[in-house]
């Protein structure tokens, strides 16, 4: 009986080494068929990201006599208004962060609970937004906020206020016109991640006496993290190289990193300087996405990896 099956056995080898070999060059096949398909999309990436990237670094090793040297980074911990300047940024974009939070959630979590009908409408004027220039909505806000703009006036003509206030021209006008542009960039995704919060769950809870506001704490809110962690991280990031609103509603008092890189390379020309500013701020913003990831993702997800 042994002698049989292990005649068996190793007549059966062959077969399956052949199998083996088979399976592993069609693995290979797909490999190359699949690396195929990516070249011309890892080829634009590679020209269009990492090829820029690579000169700018290497324009900002260079003074502006054209010598190697780090002066270009040291200028940023020498001079206070860098430092100033780059302070500034992460203000305006924390602020503006927490404002697009306070009033994105309470309208993702209406928006989530309406019918299906009623959100295809609500979504057009979330998104309506994306159809108008940066530049026009902006201009649209100064109409609004300028001395002699609409709330200036309807104020005045109640009598509320004596004197035009000054809502232009200030940080608190750079924090209303970022908020207003990047409000849809953190609903659509919370959004997303509480349409996909299974109903049931809040049922079960209710249905074991928990009161609304108790399944919402423990349940609703902690399985929406992850939609709130992608729409806090891609407004953050999108907050820190913002230029047009800024430099329009800001009235020249609130100066952001980007300004600070245009007015060193089209007023001084000292393209090194700026490509210094430019390498400063994507490894501070890459930095941050890694310190976002650990926090906001792995708490969001309730996964840790395992280290």
């Amino acid at each position: 009986m042994s002698v049989a099956s292990a005649s068996l056995d190793h007549a059966g080898r062959p077969d399956a080494a052949l199998n083996t070999d088979a399976l592993r060059a069609d693995a290979r096949r797909e490999a190359r068929g699949l690396l195929a398909l990516l070249s011309p999309g890892l080829v634009l990436v590679f020209a269009v990201i990492i090829v820029p990237i690579g000169w700018l670094f290497w324009l900002s090793l260079f003074d502006e006599s054209g010598e190697l040297s780090a002066a270009n980074y040291a200028r940023f911990f020498e001079q206070a208004s860098y430092i100033k300047t780059f302070v500034t940024t992460f203000k305006v974009a924390f602020t503006v962060t927490g404002a697009c939070v306070l009033l994105g959630y309470p309208l993702a979590y209406m928006l989530s609970q309406l019918p299906r009908r009623a959100v295809s409408i609500c979504l057009i004027f979330v998104i309506l937004p994306f159809w108008t220039s940066v530049l026009v909505r902006t201009y649209a806000w100064l109409v609004i906020l300028q001395r002699k703009g609409l709330v200036n006036t309807w104020l005045m003509d109640l009598g509320v206020i004596g004197q035009p206030l000054p809502l232009a021209n200030n940080f608190a006008s750079v924090v209303i016109g970022m908020t207003h542009i990047m409000l849809p960039f953190l609903v659509l995704p919370l959004y997303a991640s509480m349409r996909t919060i299974d109903v049931d769950c809040l049922r079960a809870g209710m249905n074991l006496g928990a009161s609304p506001a108790a399944t919402f704490r423990q349940i609703f809110f902690p399985l929406s993290l992850p939609g709130l962690a992608s729409g806090v991280v891609i407004v953050f990031v999108l907050c820190l190289g913002f230029f047009v609103t800024p430099a329009l509603m800001g009235g020249g008092k609130v100066i952001m990193w980007a300004m600070r890189m245009e007015q060193t390379t089209s007023l001084y020309s000292n393209w090194g300087a700026g490509a210094a500013l430019g390498v400063v701020l994507l490894a501070v913003t890459l930095a941050l996405l890694g310190l976002f990831h650990r926090l906001l993702g792995a708490r969001a997800t309730g996964v840790w990896s395992e280290r």
